[in-house]
């Protein structure tokens, strides 16, 4: 065995008794590094002859392709053996069940929404929906409402830095009744020529924005707000429509209305709805649940509409507080705060 073969064999043995990576590599450097044996080789070949150097550089050339080699296999055998010890240390044993994602469930306003769109979809309302950044025109001047009027203190709250192509500043709506204005709008135009006009029922369910932050309220609330419009609409079928819609909500006929004369804008005569149950835990107690009114003439003009012709009411009210009344919920927080002891309550 000549000495390059003895080279290989001693590469070989020093590379399977390093226990660790960093010894291996230490190994190699002796052999392959730039100061290692297998370089030293090379560098000696300068004084040999042109044949020699052709003939011993090729040996040493096979030499260290086999130390590369041996390096290599040692490598991949440290690689294998600590992926070994890491999947016993992390053994799982896949013969177990697999842990099942949970179903998800509807938010208890979510809820509330949807069975008020229930009820009113079979009285023969359309739901409509609509953008929740509006033009001052849209949330307030086409309500009767005009600018700088004290009845817009408390709504007039959430603008947005920007104004639409005709100049009017944008605001995040306080109310769905802008969705009263858009729908009647594109109902008008849709039956301009129709006689007579076939009646408007609508609601406008969706998110609403204030500037309410106390214990009791919230800056983003929900609001729903319905709208009747035709010939001969009058107050006597929004008491019926209110106290039949209540009374498939909440699931009991114990229960009373009472209609308290109030101050609408964009309504007159303008009343509040207060319902009150005859039996259980609020038996005997009155809790306002909406606004309501017979349509102002001058909000009926805006629809497009006569409004010597045509007449009607509208309502508002807040899904957020019928679904406390509904559930027996007392903390309005709750509805916020994404607690699952409390949400999985719904499924």
């Amino acid at each position: 065995m000549d000495d390059l073969d003895q080279l290989v064999v001693r590469a070989q043995q020093e590379f399977a008794a390093a226990p660790t990576p960093a010894e291996l590599e230490n190994a190699k450097a002796r052999f392959l590094g730039k100061a290692g044996r297998v370089t030293e080789l090379l560098k000696a070949l300068a004084p040999l002859s042109v044949d020699e150097k052709k003939s011993r550089g090729a040996r040493i050339n096979r030499a260290k392709e086999s130390i590369e080699a041996a390096l290599l296999e040692r490598r991949q055998a440290m690689a294998q053996a600590e992926l070994d010890r890491q999947l016993r240390s992390e053994a799982l044993d896949v013969t177990l069940p697999g842990r099942r994602i949970g179903d998800g469930g509807l938010h208890p306003v979510s809820l509330t929404m949807q069975r008020i769109e229930a009820i009113f979809a079979s009285m023969g309302f359309d739901v409509a929906d609509g953008p929740e950044i509006e033009t001052d025109w849209m949330s307030f001047t086409a309500l009767n409402n005009p600018e700088n009027h004290p009845a817009r203190s408390m709504q007039d709250t959430f603008y947005v830095d920007m104004k639409d192509e005709q100049g009017r500043w944008l605001n995040l709506r306080p109310h769905t009744s802008p969705m009263q204005v858009r729908y009647a709008r594109a109902h008008a135009a849709r039956h301009a020529g129709a006689d007579p006009m076939p009646d408007i029922r609508v609601i406008a369910p969706g998110r609403t924005y204030r500037v309410d932050s106390d214990a009791t309220h919230s800056p983003m609330f929900h609001q729903c707000e319905g709208l009747w419009i035709g010939e001969n609409v009058s107050f006597k079928d929004l008491k019926a429509v209110f106290t039949d819609f209540c009374r498939l909500f909440f699931e009991t006929d114990d229960l009373q209305l009472r209609f308290r004369p109030s101050f609408f804008p964009f309504t007159e005569p303008s009343a509040e709805i207060d319902i009150a149950f005859n039996s259980g835990p609020l038996k005997g107690k009155w809790l306002e649940v909406s606004g309501s009114g017979q349509v102002h003439p001058n909000v009926v003009r805006n629809f497009g509409l006569d409004p010597e012709r045509y007449i009607g009411f509208a309502f508002g009210m807040g899904p957020d507080r019928l679904a406390m009344l509904r559930y027996g919920i007392d903390d309005l927080r709750l509805f916020f705060e994404n607690d699952l002891r409390f949400l999985l309550q719904f499924k």
